[in-house]
């Protein structure tokens, strides 16, 4: 059981924390063993748009594998806005110390980087906060104009509904594109958007369309993404002509079956490589029979775009 605890701020957006807690609902309701909980300064947590919200003052017990999570609040800046003690942004700074994660959306990322957890990495928050953060926090690498941030378990993204994309990305992250997809489908979140780097989130990149053939053979991929899926396997199961899928395919997506289903390998080797998996065993546990098609793969994805004539 992994734990999802929101810290509540006055004058919260409601979507900020909404979005998110949804998303590690619909996570619980596959089976994945979220426990969602909500702490405050104060019981009676009074929101941006007016309805006042209920939450423990108790801290729970963290581990490594919980998840603490600041939404956003109104405020025109940063500065002297959200209530936080120091014991609360100790408390950030204590889980991400013992192995933690720790993610913001919005104005939340002013939380983390009182709590000293932007400081040498890279962020972001919101477009009209951006030049504030950058100048309270000198040390930070404020990222503009994307929507979400990962670096060293500190994740910040823009704001409102960006907080969606970030928690479909963790849950990618902790158990794969097709969960995600799940998720994403259940909250009808077709245009799901990836963060700041192209090479994350293929699953995010390629879903927003509304072919309701191309997203089963999608969950299938997505479900099997390390096995050899025969194109006439992948057509008898959406119920279409193996011509039928291929075009369908590409005019909703831009790939054949095949290249999504390496980018899906190339994604989740790229994230086994990135937490100490070698080139070679991340290749097969990725359905690669050798390392030479994921380097190949990896480094087509790094070229830059041929010049349009």
């Amino acid at each position: 059981m992994s734990k999802v605890v929101f810290l509540l701020v006055p004058q919260l957006h409601l979507l900020d924390l909404a979005g998110p807690a949804q998303v590690f609902f619909e996570a619980a309701d596959l089976g994945l063993g979220y426990e969602v909980a909500y702490v405050a300064e104060r019981e009676d947590v009074p929101t941006a748009q007016g309805i006042t919200l209920r939450a423990g003052t108790q801290w729970p017990e963290l581990t490594a594998d919980d998840l603490l999570l600041v939404p956003g609040w109104r405020a025109p800046g940063l500065l002297g806005t959200g209530e936080i003690s120091e014991n609360s942004l100790r408390r950030l700074a204590a889980h991400h110390g013992a192995g933690g994660t720790v993610a913001s959306v919005c104005a939340g990322a002013g939380a983390l980087g009182r709590a000293g957890l932007l400081d040498g990495r890279r962020c972001t928050t919101h477009h009209e906060l951006q030049d504030e953060l950058a100048r309270l926090h000198p040390k930070a690498h404020v990222v503009r104009d994307v929507l979400f941030v990962v670096d060293d378990r500190v994740v910040t993204s823009a704001g409102i509904a960006s907080g969606i994309d970030l928690a479909l990305h963790l849950v990618a992250g902790r158990h794969g594109p097709a969960v995600a997809a799940q998720v994403a489908r259940a909250m009808v979140v077709f245009a799901r958007r990836n963060g700041d780097e192209q090479q994350t989130s293929a699953m995010l990149r390629h879903r927003a369309h509304v072919s309701d053939a191309v997203h089963r053979a999608q969950d299938l991929i997505d479900a099997r993404f390390a096995d050899g899926l025969a194109l006439a396997d992948l057509a008898r199961a959406v119920g279409v002509s193996e011509r039928t899928l291929t075009r369908r395919f590409g005019a909703a997506t831009g790939l054949s079956p095949l290249r999504y289903q390496q980018e899906l390998r190339v994604e989740r080797a790229e994230h086994l490589i990135a937490h100490g998996t070698t080139v070679e065993a991340a290749a097969r546990a990725v359905g690669f029979q050798d390392a030479r098609m994921l380097r190949r793969l990896r480094a087509r994805a790094t070229e830059p775009p041929a010049p349009r004539r």
